[in-house]
């Protein structure tokens, strides 16, 4: 029985969909409401029972370090102004019952390559990868139900979603059939492929918990003509190996990495969120029929 205790954040990418916004802040810092994507992933990692996140960092990141680092300044000044309530949030982004580690991608080349980088700090363990830009809401949170289901079937699981077939290009696309319910049993991957390659209409959505056999499949991958290394490849290799599974997840995705995903998560979050949902809830329905009209 194998159990899950790491997960791997890979924040080293650039982004030009949020230019010049991500020019010098990372896109895993942009907020949603009042929190950063970053802090999202990591709270729905430290749920589902994750107690080493490990960042695979690159150029320009800092600021996520210093965003889970311990703030003296910050909470010294709230303090002085009688802020308490503000001090424990700021304290609180700090996970309390995980540590966190740094590694240095010195170039952005690719999930599989961000995922190689972090080898030696897995070891062979079973691990959990979360994509911050992917945004996922769920009861209980997506990557819990992912390592509820691992702990099951002791192999690999991809959170996966059907998508419009249109939007294959978007997606790691799986091939395979329904095992169970939310369950499909992989047989292929596919990156990015064409609609008409497309071997389903599921996408993989960005959660992976991974057997540590992953390692063994990714050295030999071979950049794509952009120099990306790929991490889907390695799955449909290790295919050959050992069983991999699809889940069809409960829950909501936000593509956090398009400007319509984002906008889409900004509103669904600002109509939950107690401080604001009355009055911007008020405010939205009085521009939409301002749109309609």
């Amino acid at each position: 029985m194998f159990s899950v205790h790491k997960a791997v954040f890979p924040v080293a990418g650039i982004d030009t969909r949020f230019l010049p916004a991500t020019k010098s802040s990372p896109k895993e810092m942009l907020p949603i409401i009042d929190k950063p994507l970053i802090q999202y992933a990591v709270e729905e990692a430290i749920a589902a029972g994750i107690t080493e996140l490990i960042f695979v960092t690159g150029r320009g990141k800092r600021v996520i370090e210093d965003h889970f680092d311990k703030s003296y300044e910050v909470e010294h000044v709230l303090m002085a102004r009688g802020m308490q309530n503000l001090v424990e949030i700021v304290q609180d982004v700090m996970p309390r019952h995980a540590k966190c580690v740094y590694v240095r991608q010195a170039e952005p080349l690719g999930l599989g390559h961000a995922v190689l980088c972090a080898q030696k700090l897995i070891g062979d363990e079973p691990f959990a990868v979360v994509l911050a830009d992917d945004l996922l809401e769920g009861q209980p949170p997506v990557l819990e139900q992912m390592i509820h289901l691992f702990s099951h079937y002791d192999c690999s699981v991809l959170a996966v979603e059907e998508f419009e077939s249109s939007e294959a290009p978007d997606h790691g696309v799986i091939d395979g059939r329904h095992w169970d319910e939310r369950v499909i049993s992989v047989s292929g991957i596919v990156e990015k492929p064409a609609p008409e390659n497309a071997p389903s209409n599921y996408g993989i959505a960005g959660r992976y918990v991974l057997m540590p056999g992953i390692f063994e499949h990714l050295r030999p991958v071979r950049p794509d003509a952009q120099g990306q290394i790929h991490l889907t490849p390695a799955i449909d290799s290790m295919l050959k190996d050992e069983q991999v599974l699809g889940y069809e997840f409960v829950g909501t995705r936000y593509d956090c990495g398009t400007k319509l995903g984002y906008l889409k998560a900004t509103v669904d979050f600002a109509l939950h969120h107690k401080e604001v949902r009355d009055p911007f809830g008020a405010w939205l329905h009085s521009r939409v029929g301002d749109v309609r009209g």
